[in-house]
């Protein structure tokens, strides 16, 4: 990540125990013992500007990351620079962690707004899942929650159609944006564009501009330039014939 990008803040600004995501209904909470783990764990916070690359695709990183605010998304380029967007990132999303025990990311990650990100050693994973057996199979369900996203996905862009496909899409995306605390507006504000959609699905910009249009005849959504507006989250479940995550309270690192 390049220096004008990110700006490392020099004191953090959240200690663990009075981290403002903690308190959310979506999170599990931690033992004493988590907590000060976590405490030393962290090593403090990256702030990143809108339109940064967070993570590079072939690179090695020493950090992991804990989204605090703001979003992203993940996606892999071909060699001509066509990109398809795998999945997106928002409060409380762990991200690098793949590069961590990978050794090297097989995706990058791109800010979608401001963010501010918790920063963690790399080095220090095997302690935790030597001494903290709790959040080793809490970064395990995190990874298998991933998978399931990505099956989601999958079908999605193999078997619905291409209405189907924006429906569910921004259902999603909703639906996490709730269990992450960004609901605090009504409807939920989604900061995607059209193309960003459409390196998504796997449509073209054209294609995705009029799917987007008989979403918003429907009265479904509302497309401004800051992105997009979710007006009948139900509607949009139906329409895509998805049920919605349906989870539980889930880890946070």
């Amino acid at each position: 990540m390049s220096s004008q990008s990110a700006r490392p803040v020099a004191s953090r600004q959240y200690n663990c125990e009075k981290c403002p995501l903690r308190p959310l209904p979506a999170f599990r909470e931690f033992d004493k013992q988590e907590l000060s783990f976590i405490s030393t764990f962290k090593r403090g916070e990256l702030a990143v500007d809108k339109g940064a690359t967070v993570l590079v695709e072939g690179s090695h990183s020493a950090h992991l990351y804990t989204v605090l605010s703001g979003w992203a998304f993940r996606y892999k380029l071909l060699p001509d620079g066509r990109r398809q967007i795998l999945n997106f990132s928002m409060p409380g999303d762990l991200i690098g962690l793949q590069g961590s025990l990978m050794g090297e990311m097989q995706h990058s990650v791109e800010a979608l707004s401001p963010m501010l990100l918790c920063v963690f050693e790399r080095e220090q994973l095997q302690e935790l899942y030597r001494n903290h057996p709790g959040l080793a199979y809490d970064i395990t369900w995190i990874a298998s929650r991933e998978e399931r996203m990505l099956d989601e996905n999958l079908l999605s862009i193999g078997r619905r159609t291409a209405l189907e496909r924006a429906a569910y899409l921004i259902a999603f995306i909703a639906s996490r944006a709730r269990g992450a605390g960004l609901n605090g507006k009504t409807p939920v504000q989604i900061p995607i564009t059209q193309q960003h959609v459409a390196d998504t699905l796997g449509l073209s910009l054209v294609h995705t501009n009029k799917t987007i249009r008989k979403l918003m005849d429907r009265k479904l959504v509302l497309w401004r330039d800051g992105g997009c507006e979710v007006i009948d989250y139900d509607g949009l479940k139906k329409l895509a014939r998805w049920e919605g995550l349906g989870e539980d309270r889930r880890p946070l690192i």
